[in-house]
């Protein structure tokens, strides 16, 4: 009997998160199941029963990618990104579109198939995509094409000026490597809230507590806003160490049916609360 209670203790958290994708639009094979974003019909595929390939492959995964076992190939085109508007209050530097961002862009800018892969469902590496099954549901160009549809909110484009920006110092930089603890009010932009760190194998992990207001727990968990590290050098040219960046994973949680739209933090339950999490006003 305690062997049996070790082992559910063990498994009932993968249940729980397999459960999660599971059931959420992300799932786009056979088994997925639920209405779509915009309130159509949702993205599937007739081709496999599959969860995770969609995304991730256990072996022969895009190692550049700044994604685990990355399954999908990359738009290495170009983006117009938010800095672009000449907004007088944006004071961030602009990395180039990249971190995880690109893999969530490699199927919401609308310009690339959803099974446009490297490695197809089953056993073994093989380059050449999906060769059986159909895409179906509103949400797609066409039954066999596999892009998201213009014209709906999934679909960002390769436009991304009127998006949150993503690729963005957090604060408007002045948080580093050499200064990863500034708190609230001393960062370069003083209407952002304080940064929490922590460092593992070299690299460092940021995030902003969602409950920072009230202390926090200083704990990483994935109903905080995660900042993704971009590494000296990559971007802009003055950036000489690791500083966290705005990402399209710090605000939404590929994983999780929690809330609306994949949100870390609800904007509902308390108004703007993701919003506020990050902005002091």
């Amino acid at each position: 009997m305690i062997g049996l209670v070790v082992l559910f203790a063990v498994v009932l958290p993968w249940t729980q998160a397999n459960a999660g994708i599971a059931e959420s639009v992300h799932n786009l094979g056979v088994t997925g199941v639920g209405p779509s974003a915009n309130g159509g019909t949702r993205n599937q595929f007739s081709g496999t029963a599959e969860i995770c390939v969609f995304c991730h492959t256990p072996h022969g995964g895009d190692s550049s990618a700044a994604v685990p076992l990355w399954n999908r190939n990359l738009n290495n085109g170009s983006y117009n990104t938010y800095d672009q508007l000449g907004t007088s209050t944006f004071d961030a530097q602009m990395a180039p579109v990249g971190s995880v961002s690109i893999g969530c862009l490699s199927c919401h800018d609308g310009t690339m198939a959803i099974d446009n892969m490297i490695n197809e469902p089953g056993s073994g590496a093989d380059n050449s995509g999906f060769s059986a099954g159909l895409w179906s549901g509103s949400d797609v160009m066409g039954p066999s094409d596999g892009r998201l549809a213009t014209g709906i909110v999934q679909n960002l484009g390769t436009d991304l000026t009127n998006d949150h920006p993503i690729g963005m110092q957090y604060a408007g930089g002045g948080v580093s490597a050499s200064k990863p603890i500034i708190p609230q009010g001393e960062t370069n932009d003083p209407d952002f809230a304080p940064v929490n760190f922590m460092v593992r194998n070299g690299r460092y992990l940021w995030w902003v507590d969602k409950d920072w207001r009230i202390g926090g727990d200083g704990v990483r968990t994935k109903t905080d806003v995660y900042l993704y590290t971009r590494e000296a050098g990559e971007g802009y040219g003055a950036q000489t160490e690791q500083e966290p960046f705005v990402e399209c994973a710090s605000c939404h949680d590929p994983h999780t049916t929690e809330n609306p739209t994949f949100l870390r933090i609800s904007n509902t339950d308390t108004p703007s609360g993701l919003c506020l999490t990050c902005h002091v006003k």
